[in-house]
C-alpha cells in the first residue's frame, strides 16, 4: 500500500493524472486504518497454513481489513470538495456497473452503529460500501483526501476463507457467500477487464497501462 500512498502525495500532485489499479496479496495480511490506534496483540503472532500474517497501515481510514483471496482497488484523483457520501458512491459507481455484468447485484450499505467499536470493517456495512441482495457486505472502501488529491481504496470479497475470518476477529464471518460463488467464479482476467471497462464508461477516460520507472520504485521504497 506504499504505492498507494505515493500516488497520492507525489505522483498525482505532480502529474495531474488519476489512477486507477487493482492488486492482490502474497500472503494473508491485515490493514489497519491510518488513524487506528489499538488492535489484538495477538495479531502479531497469527498463522495460516504455515505462513505468519502481515500487519500494516493503510494510507486511507477505516478499521481493519482481512486480506485473503480477494481483490484490492484503489483510485487515485483529484479533491473534488463534495460530500464524502457523494463521491464514495460516484467512484463506486463502476464496481456496481462491473459486478452488474458479472452476474452480481450490488448496493450500497445502510450505515450502522457502533462500527467505530468494532475491529473489523467487514462487521458493519455504511454507505460506502457494497453489499449483496441478501445484506452481506461484499465490498468494503475507504478513503482519503490531501489538499488537492483523493485516494480511495477497498477490498473485494471474491474468495475468502471463513475460518481465518474467525481465527482474526474473533466472530462469524460476516458473509454467507462470496462474490466467486454469486458469479460462478470468473477468471482474474475476466473481472479485470469487466471492471476496467466500467470503469472508462463510468468516468469517460479511456485508460492505459503505464508501469512505474526504476526511478519510481525507488520513491516508492522510500515511503
Amino acid at each position: 500500500m506504499a504505492l498507494d500512498q505515493w500516488l497520492l502525495e507525489d505522483y498525482f500532485p505532480r502529474t495531474g493524472r488519476s489512477v486507477l489499479r487493482f492488486y492482490g496479496w502474497s500472503r494473508p495480511t491485515i490493514s489497519l486504518g491510518y488513524l487506528q490506534k489499538s488492535w489484538p496483540d495477538h495479531w502479531r503472532q497469527l498463522t495460516w497454513q504455515g505462513q505468519s500474517l502481515g500487519l500494516v497501515t493503510r494510507p486511507s481510514g477505516g478499521r481493519a481489513v482481512l486480506h485473503q483471496g480477494g481483490l484490492t482497488y484503489a483510485v487515485v484523483t483529484g479533491a473534488t470538495g463534495g460530500k464524502r457520501r457523494e463521491i464514495y458512491q460516484h467512484i463506486c459507481q463502476f464496481l456496481i456497473q462491473g459486478w452488474d455484468q458479472l452476474g452480481l447485484s450490488l448496493t450500497y450499505g445502510r450505515g450502522g452503529r457502533g462500527y467505530i467499536h468494532n475491529a473489523s470493517c467487514f462487521s458493519t456495512a455504511t454507505m460506502a460500501d457494497l453489499v449483496s441482495p441478501t445484506g452481506d457486505k461484499l465490498i468494503g472502501s475507504a478513503q482519503r483526501q490531501t489538499s488537492n488529491a483523493l485516494l480511495q481504496h477497498g477490498e473485494m470479497i471474491w474468495h475468502g476463507d471463513r475460518h481465518l475470518f474467525e481465527l482474526v476477529f474473533n466472530q462469524p464471518a460476516p458473509w454467507q457467500k462470496t462474490m466467486a460463488e454469486l458469479t460462478n467464479d470468473p477468471s482474474l482476467p475476466q473481472v479485470l477487464k469487466v471492471l476496467t471497462t466500467a470503469a472508462q464508461q463510468h468516468f469517460q477516460s479511456h485508460l492505459r497501462w503505464e508501469p512505474l520507472t526504476p526511478q519510481e520504485w525507488a520513491m516508492v521504497k522510500e515511503k
